[in-house]
């Protein structure tokens, strides 16, 4: 599991750790860390030209210390520091290991070691400018700064400069890196888009933080592996779970099949689907093992589903031959949920569905994500899952899982109604809602990474690769 803590959490550890270890120890393990880093992504430090921007926090002093590692391995270093006030152990290493000040401020002046710029010409820029506890946006000097380096890569210290680090939103001028190395965990920003779309690659350096349950996380291959429910030895069809399928209708049959397709992947030992007849007869052409209505430990409903969505779904709110059956909502069922749900739930909006049961503009979805999944969650008493770059899962009480599975090739009709097929067969296989939503997104986004193979794909590419997807998993 990767998991995101948030500003508080990391604060809190590193105050237990700075109590043992002698000073300056945590920042050097931080230092080193990403000094190792920006030379991998350079593939060498020697005659490399790096200039650090400086900003008055902790981050600066990485920067700053890092650069001294640069400098001592052959690197021409530069600091542009931002602030009158920056670390002064780093900056003091930094000028000892043979670093530059270029543009001082006034505090530091044009002392010895100081050297006009060379914009233009760096291979890499350090972002050091705002720490862990910045607020989102930068000042204008800042994005000056910036600007006058536009089109070098940018390492980021911790975060990106500018983005909100707890929440993952973005408010103004912000850094947008190639690369973030981060320190002893992730932070929500790195999972949680907008924000995470800033970082680029994520790389995490351990320096010893003991750390509380994080309130997201992003589940690994070894946690699906874990998670995944398998057939046990004396196992027949019905003891692996039987999902069941109420989903398309005569004006959009194609999503009655693919919600099927994403159901009947092998997951479950049986798939039922309950739509209109003539639909039925299709579904079970192109799936001839999918049988019709009987008893199933849950239920997939909405896609396609038009006119007749609410009705499907107080069917299967109806279904309590063993007490409430749980029930994945999607697409046109999503339109008649209102409040907290008789049964348990996986809501599958994407952020215009979201917006729209939320009472709000999608932009405000897509602008921040985390708050309304979580607030959905709260407000429907069931796990959201809300589809996006970075898919969120939220069940009430604010836990959230992202999913960072899958490609832009993704984004295409239909995929969606094979994701809820695939969490109603976890379902029925016996996950809770958040772990089915979450094992299925994450199985969803592997499978059309294997399908598109790098191109394109289709939806019913991503149902046929499910079982590739399970088979690549460790163990």
């Amino acid at each position: 599991m990767r998991s995101a803590h948030t500003v508080a959490q990391v604060r809190a550890a590193e105050e237990e750790l700075l109590a043992v270890l002698p000073d300056g120890a945590l920042m050097q393990r931080a230092a080193t860390g990403l000094a190792y880093a920006v030379i991998d992504l350079l593939r060498g430090a020697y005659g490399r030209r790096v200039l650090l921007l400086v900003g008055a926090g902790n981050n600066g002093g990485d920067a700053l210390h890092a650069g001294a590692v640069l400098a001592r391995r052959g690197a021409l270093v530069d600091a542009h520091l931002l602030s009158d006030r920056v670390h002064e152990a780093g900056l003091a290493a930094l000028r000892s290991a043979g670093g530059r000040v270029v543009c001082p401020t006034t505090r530091h002046g044009a002392s010895s070691g100081t050297r006009p710029g060379r914009a233009g010409t760096y291979d890499v820029v350090v972002d050091g400018i705002v720490g862990i506890g910045g607020t989102p946006g930068l000042r204008p000097d800042v994005v000056a700064a910036l600007e006058r380096v536009a089109g070098v890569p940018v390492v980021a210290v911790d975060t990106p400069s500018g983005v909100g680090v707890d929440t993952g939103e973005l408010a103004g001028p912000h850094v947008r890196a190639a690369l973030t190395v981060t320190f002893g965990t992730l932070k929500p920003c790195h999972l949680v888009d907008p924000a995470a779309a800033a970082c680029g690659s994520v790389h995490l350096v351990d320096i010893g933080l003991a750390l509380p349950p994080a309130p997201v996380e992003a589940l690994q291959p070894d946690d699906v592996a874990r998670l995944l429910p398998r057939p046990a030895p004396d196992a027949h069809k019905y003891t692996r779970g039987v999902v069941g399928v109420r989903a398309g209708s005569t004006q959009y049959p194609g999503a009655a099949l693919l919600s099927v397709a994403g159901a009947a992947s092998g997951l479950a030992g049986m798939v039922r689907y309950a739509g209109p007849g003539e639909v039925g007869a299709r579904v079970r052409a192109a799936h001839p093992e999918v049988v019709g209505e009987g008893r199933v430990q849950a239920w997939v409903v909405g896609s396609g589903g038009g006119d007749g969505a609410g009705a499907e779904l107080a069917a299967a709110f109806a279904d309590e031959l063993s007490g409430p059956v749980p029930v994945v909502v999607d697409a046109d069922a999503l339109a008649h949920v209102s409040g907290p749900l008789p049964a348990p739930a996986v809501l599958t909006p994407h952020a215009g569905e979201l917006a729209r049961m939320s009472g709000v503009d999608r932009a405000e979805v897509e602008a921040a994500p985390l708050r309304h999944v979580r607030e959905a969650a709260d407000r429907f008493e069931s796990v959201v899952l809300l589809k996006g770059r970075h898919t969120l899962i939220a069940e009430p009480g604010g836990r959230v899982r992202a999913t960072t599975t899958g490609l832009p090739w993704l984004a295409t009709a239909g995929a969606g109604d094979v994701l809820g097929g695939l969490i109603g067969a976890l379902l029925a296989a016996g996950l809770d809602c958040f772990d089915a939503a979450s094992v299925g997104s994450w199985l969803h986004g592997a499978a059309a990474t294997l399908a598109s193979d790098g191109g394109p794909l289709v939806a019913g590419d991503v149902a046929r690769a499910i079982p590739a997807a399970v088979r690549g998993l460790p163990g």
